[in-house]
This record gives C-alpha cells, sequence and structure tokens, in this order.
C-alpha cells in the first residue's frame, strides 16, 4: 500500500509539472500574441497606442558571443542588467561577414551556427522585455563591412570594383545586401518559431551602421542608395520600422547647416536621406573626444550641445519624425579620463536628451556605447561598461531610465499640454538631479 501511495503521489507530481508546463507555454503564446510593435504616430514613439520614451544602450557583440553556446551566458548577464536599470532598447550587429567566425562566409553562404546565436539574442531579448535594433551591414572594416562585399565581387572576377564606395552603385554589390537582408528579414526563428519580420522583440532595421562615402562628399550617392534599399526592406517586412545609421553630417541640401557639423564631410545627407518617406525616424551619433580630438572638455560640451539641439529642431521642424541618439560615450582611453568625467558627459547627454523629450519635442530615447559582461576585456574598446562594476554610471544610466518611462506616462496625461511650447533647455530639471554629479 505505501508503494502504491509512493508512486501515486509521484504521478500526481508529475502530472503537476506537465500542467504547469503546458500553462506556461500557453501563457508564453499570449503574451507573444500581446507584444505590440512599436509604431509612430505624429512624429513620437509609441508602444500599444501610449508614448515610448525610452533609455537603450549598443552592445555590438551580442550575436557574435552567442554563435558560441557555452559563451551565451554573457548575453543573459547584460540583458539581466540592463533590465534591472530598466534600459528598454539595445541595438546591435546582424551582420558578420567573411573573416573568423562570420555569419556570411561568402555572398549568400552563411554559418548555421552563427544564425542560430542571433536567434537566441532575439529570444533572450524577449524574455528580458528588450527591444532590439538590427544593422545589416558595417561601413568599416570590422566584420566585414562595405569593403568585403568589395572584395567578394573582385574575387569573382565582376569588372569595374575600383573601392568600398562601388557598395552603393555597382548593380552586383547591391544584390549581394539586398540577398543579405532578405535572409535576415525572412529568417524563422529556430528557438521561437517566429519569422524575424513577424517579432515584435524587433524595434526596428538598420540599414547600415554609420555609412559613410569619400567618392561624394555631396550625400547623393548614399542618398540613392538609401532610398533603393529603403524601399526593398518595406517590400519584404511592412511591420518594422526602418531607420539608416546615419551619424548626423549635413550636406548639400542645406548648405548652411554645414556649419553644425566637426569641421569635415563624411559623404551623407542628414536632411534629405531621412526625408525619405520608407525610413521611419532619424538617428544621430555623438563622438566629441574622437570628432574633436586634443580640443578641451567645455569645448566638447559646447559642440555637444549644439550638435543635438541642431537635430532635435530638424527632426521637430524639417524631418517630422522621431530623433534617436543612437550612439554616444566618452572613452576610458582619452587623455586625462576619469569616472568623474564620463559620469558628467552622461548626465549633460541625459539631461538634454530628457529635455527635448519633454519640450514636447520628436527625441525618444538615447543608446550609450556600449554595455559589456564581466570577462570581456577583448572587447574592451575604451567606451566599455560593465553595470556590475560602475554604480555611479549605473545608477545615471537606470536613473534616465525611470525619468524617460516617467515621462512618458506624463505625456501621456491629460495634462499634455503643459509640457510643450517651452524653450528646449527651460522645461525644469530632471527628476533625479541629473544635471549635478553626486
Amino acid at each position: 500500500m505505501a508503494s502504491f501511495s509512493r508512486a501515486f503521489r509521484a504521478f500526481f507530481a508529475l502530472l503537476c509539472l506537465l500542467l504547469l508546463a503546458i500553462v506556461t507555454e500557453a501563457r508564453n503564446i499570449e503574451n507573444t500574441k500581446n507584444v505590440d510593435f512599436v509604431r509612430i504616430r505624429s512624429a513620437h514613439f509609441v508602444l500599444n497606442g501610449s508614448p515610448f520614451l525610452f533609455n537603450g544602450f549598443n552592445s555590438y557583440w551580442l550575436m557574435h558571443v552567442a554563435a558560441e553556446p557555452t559563451e551565451r551566458y554573457k548575453v543573459s548577464e547584460v540583458f539581466n542588467e540592463a533590465s534591472a536599470a530598466s534600459l528598454s532598447v539595445c541595438r546591435t550587429w546582424a551582420f558578420s561577414d567573411g573573416g573568423d567566425a562570420a555569419l556570411q562566409i561568402s555572398p549568400g553562404v552563411y554559418d548555421e551556427r552563427v544564425l542560430q546565436g542571433l536567434d537566441f539574442v532575439i529570444s533572450e531579448a524577449r524574455k528580458y522585455g528588450i527591444r532590439l535594433i538590427l544593422s545589416f551591414v558595417n561601413n568599416y572594416k570590422d566584420f566585414g563591412g562595405r569593403s568585403q562585399y568589395a572584395q567578394w565581387a573582385k574575387n569573382a572576377g565582376i569588372q569595374n570594383i575600383n573601392s568600398e564606395d562601388d557598395f552603393y552603385t555597382h548593380s552586383v554589390l547591391k544584390d549581394y545586401y539586398k540577398n543579405h537582408v532578405k535572409k535576415i528579414v525572412t529568417r524563422v526563428n529556430t528557438m521561437t518559431r517566429i519569422a524575424y519580420r513577424d517579432d515584435s522583440t524587433i524595434m526596428a532595421w538598420e540599414l547600415m551602421n554609420e555609412p559613410r562615402c569619400n567618392a561624394d562628399y555631396s550625400g547623393k550617392t548614399v542618398n540613392g542608395w538609401v532610398q533603393e534599399m529603403a524601399s526593398y526592406v518595406k517590400s519584404l517586412d511592412k511591420k518594422h520600422l526602418l531607420e539608416i545609421g546615419m551619424e548626423g553630417f549635413y550636406g548639400d541640401s542645406m548648405p548652411e547647416k554645414k556649419q553644425v557639423n566637426p569641421g569635415f564631410q563624411v559623404g551623407t545627407d542628414f536632411i534629405s536621406s531621412h526625408l525619405i518617406r520608407e525610413i521611419d525616424f532619424a538617428t544621430i551619433h555623438a563622438y566629441t573626444d574622437q570628432w574633436l580630438s586634443g580640443q578641451s572638455d567645455d569645448a566638447q560640451t559646447a559642440f555637444m550641445q549644439r550638435w543635438m539641439t541642431s537635430h532635435w529642431q530638424d527632426s521637430r521642424t524639417i524631418l517630422k519624425k522621431p530623433l534617436i541618439l543612437a550612439e554616444f560615450g566618452k572613452s576610458s582611453k582619452d587623455p586625462g579620463y576619469n569616472q568623474n568625467a564620463r559620469d558628467t558627459f552622461m548626465s549633460l547627454v541625459y539631461r538634454n536628451v530628457y529635455n527635448f523629450a519633454k519640450a514636447g519635442g520628436t527625441m525618444g530615447g538615447s543608446l550609450v556605447w556600449q554595455l559589456v559582461a564581466q570577462g570581456m576585456d577583448n572587447f574592451d574598446d575604451g567606451y566599455s561598461i560593465i553595470l556590475a562594476q560602475n554604480p555611479s554610471t549605473a545608477w545615471l544610466i537606470s536613473g534616465q531610465s525611470h525619468a524617460m518611462t516617467t515621462l512618458a506616462h506624463l505625456v501621456n496625461s491629460p495634462n499634455l499640454g503643459q509640457v510643450h511650447g517651452h524653450h528646449p533647455l527651460g522645461v525644469g530639471h530632471h527628476p533625479l538631479g541629473m544635471g549635478h554629479h553626486r
């Protein structure tokens, strides 16, 4: 009788576990149905019909690391720490072209192991409530980039490939790129069984990380490529938002604005390219320590103020589209660097983002460059932040996250009119006093 009782209890326990698994799976499926896409309404981001203001981060390395299953805990660690700091958007690479541990080994030839790494990244982001911005290709040689595409064409015996700038105009290189876009957008995740283009965990696609063109500083060459590729992406996927990946340099369409640039051109036109209908929102990047290398902190601060203000005003009055500060940071490799200098710089940026959003503008949020997990020294480019090891920076980041979330609720309230119509830097104080370092 005792053995029967034990067997019955074991069976009952197993049945309970089975039922729990079924309920959990059903709940996950229901959650999947209820997770809405980030959308745009009246030049603002919205989620589930309400304003979506956010604080976020870059971690370009996620897929690269997740390709090795024993290393995936680093992805989980960063998402866990980011979620604890209420960071809700992450920008990362959906490319790795040629070279070691490549995603795309040669045109149209992929390493399934690396693709499954990206599957894991998307699945894990979903688990932690983090939205992803996925970039399709690099401007630079890191992880392949435009130069790898040009080299592939040369290796195939294609004529008239003279430089990496042919990426924007040569039909073969453009087809290589379109094939990669299609491969990513139409992929079905092996973990969630959801096609990428149907997965609301992905907030947006990015055409390229920091497009530049040395052959044409007017911005017209890149602009033509953006128009063609934006139309192509939208032909595959009309559910997701799309952005270019630009740094914000002004070009020939409004030459009077070139004086805002940091003293040089990169072959892009912030205004004309972001006016393209298929591009849903604008981005800018800012690296004052690189662009104004050797200049004083005060000079860099003044530039940052002008750079952010100018693009915020343009997004409101000319583009009429949301704006994200999609990369910014301060390198630990800068001369005379200290933690306080980084925190002070981040405070300035966060205060601007908050105030611009509060002023009724189109500013949606910012993405700091970059978060890494512990034990990733080989990925430290000087800008890396380990939240668990940098409490003052973690405090700033968390404070900004909560401030933007609180502001989103305020903007959604009947007091909407009270937060509109003020000068961008005279709209009151950040709720956590972030203008002053502790």
